[in-house]
């Protein structure tokens, strides 16, 4: 029976499976924080999905696949700050434009090649499939972003909450804003390996949500959301090898899981309060 509970760190896919979402646990459950805060969830769906042509276009000419998702995912971001600003559109609708229209490019695009590359492990990812190279590169991404995401959580937390008064105090609010959209472009790209585009989403709303239900406190919040995402993360892994399905696509359901939860705890206590506000 104990031998049956460990068989699955018994296997080198399965033990790099369990390294690739504990490396990218920490930047999506940090950016997961501030996403939710600034009301940012549609940009990353929308910087998500528009690296598919990213990574067609650098696959043709042979070039380093993080190169070409990040120049998308920005080219998305500053495309979406373009139209909003000079426009009479909502920026979430122009989000919905752009992001459907790359995305659609990327499509049409790889269907015109021939390559090994398939596209369920570029949308949903290959996270049994993990190579050294992307355990190598997505760990120093994710390094990198959770450092600066650490260092300078006050300012970003001050430009998440209130732009202006981040502005009045003396803070480069512009560099802030595109350096957050950078991290968020950069932070899939990490991800892009292991969950694909279409689940990467998933890291960064899920954690921050759940930890926002589940507390005021933004640095507590930033704890819980990491805890949460390292914890499914595990669990995800884990159960799919015994239920014999695909690692992140069972991480999601634990995350949408542990998020009813929040929701509905929060829900009773936000009643109990109000009862007792009543009488």
């Amino acid at each position: 029976m104990i031998d049956a509970l460990f068989l699955p760190f018994q296997f080198s896919f399965m033990t790099k499976a369990f390294y690739i979402i504990s490396i990218i646990s920490i930047p999506t459950a940090l950016l997961s924080c501030y996403l939710v805060l600034k009301g940012w969830s549609l940009m990353g769906d929308a910087i998500s999905h528009s690296v598919l042509p990213g990574v067609v276009i650098a696959y043709l000419l042979n070039i380093p696949l993080i190169i070409g998702a990040f120049c998308a995912g920005m080219i998305c971001a500053l495309a979406t700050g373009f139209l909003s600003e000079n426009s009479r559109i909502k920026r979430d609708t122009v989000m919905g434009i752009v992001f459907s229209g790359m995305f659609g490019i990327g499509i049409v695009l790889y269907t015109k090649i021939t390559t090994d590359v398939h596209l369920d492990h570029i949308l949903f990812g290959n996270m049994l499939g993990i190579s050294k190279n992307n355990l190598w590169t997505s760990g120093l991404v994710s390094l990198s972003i959770s450092l600066i995401l650490i260092a300078k959580r006050k300012d970003l937390l001050l430009h998440s909450f209130d732009p202006i008064q981040a502005q009045a105090t003396g803070l480069p609010v512009k560099l802030i804003h595109y350096s957050l959209l950078a991290m968020i472009s950069l932070t899939i790209v990490a991800t892009l390996s292991a969950v694909g585009i279409i689940l990467s989403i998933g890291l960064l709303i899920a954690p921050g949500s759940i930890a926002f239900l589940l507390t005021k406190r933004f640095e507590k919040m930033l704890i819980i959301a990491i805890l949460v995402t390292i914890t499914s993360g595990f669990l995800g892994v884990y159960l799919s090898f015994f239920i014999d399905s695909a690692p992140a696509p069972t991480i999601i359901l634990i995350l949408t899981s542990f998020f009813i939860v929040a929701f509905i705890r929060s829900s009773l206590i936000a009643r109990q309060i109000s009862n007792q506000v009543k009488y």
